[in-house]
C-alpha cells in the first residue's frame, strides 16, 4: 500500500478475501455511498454490500471498518464501524449501516463515526483536496465480543482490534470532489 498506510505499523497477518457488489477495489465510490449528510450532491450514506471468504480457523466474530486517511484531520476519519459480527455471518447487505443497523446481523455492534453518527457516513472529501482513499476492511477476530463499550470511539475499537486480529482482508476505494 502507498503511503498513509493505516496498517504499516500493524502486526502482519494473514490476508483474506472481501468484494462488493457496489463497488470494486480501486474504483471511485457510486454516487449513493457519498454523503447527503455532509452535503455532496446525490449522497444518500448508504453502507456497501460485502462479502468475504478465506478467514482463518480459529475466527471467532468479524470487524468491519471503513476508514478514510487522506481526510485533513491529523487523524484521518472513520466513516464506519462494526465488530461482533458472528463469525456464520459473511456478507453484509447495501445499506446494512443506517441508523438502526437494521441490516447488522443480531449481536453485532455499530460505533459512532468520526461524525458523532452511529451509522455508516458517506464519502465527502473536501473540494479541491484531491483524491482520497477508503479502507474498507474486514477484520477476523479471535474473539466472540471485542469487549469494547458501545460508546467507544473507532479510534479505542481499533485499538482493541490491534491484538485481535487473526487475518484482515482489505479493499480501497476512493473519492474527489472538485473544488
Amino acid at each position: 500500500m502507498s503511503q498513509n498506510d493505516p496498517f504499516a505499523r500493524h502486526p502482519d497477518v494473514p490476508s483474506f478475501t472481501v468484494t462488493s457488489t457496489t463497488v470494486a477495489d480501486g474504483d471511485p465510490w457510486p454516487p449513493a455511498q457519498m454523503s447527503g449528510i455532509f452535503g455532496v450532491p446525490g449522497g444518500q450514506d448508504v453502507s456497501p454490500q460485502l462479502r468475504w471468504s478465506g478467514a482463518p480457523d480459529g475466527t471467532k466474530s468479524y470487524a468491519v471498518t471503513i476508514y478514510d486517511p487522506d481526510a485533513p484531520t491529523g487523524s484521518g476519519f472513520w466513516h464506519w464501524t462494526v465488530v461482533n459480527i458472528p463469525a456464520d455471518v459473511t456478507e453484509l447487505p447495501e445499506g446494512a449501516g443506517d441508523e438502526n443497523g437494521s441490516g447488522l446481523p443480531k449481536g453485532a455492534v455499530q460505533f459512532r463515526n468520526d461524525a458523532g453518527l452511529t451509522r455508516f457516513l458517506g464519502a465527502a472529501p473536501p473540494g479541491g483536496h484531491g483524491q482520497h482513499r477508503y479502507f474498507i476492511t474486514v477484520y477476523a477476530v479471535g474473539v466472540d465480543d471485542l469487549g469494547v463499550p458501545p460508546d467507544a470511539s473507532p479510534a479505542f475499537v481499533g485499538f482493541n482490534l490491534f491484538g485481535q486480529t487473526l487475518a484482515r482482508a482489505t479493499m480501497v476505494v476512493t473519492a474527489e470532489i472538485d473544488g
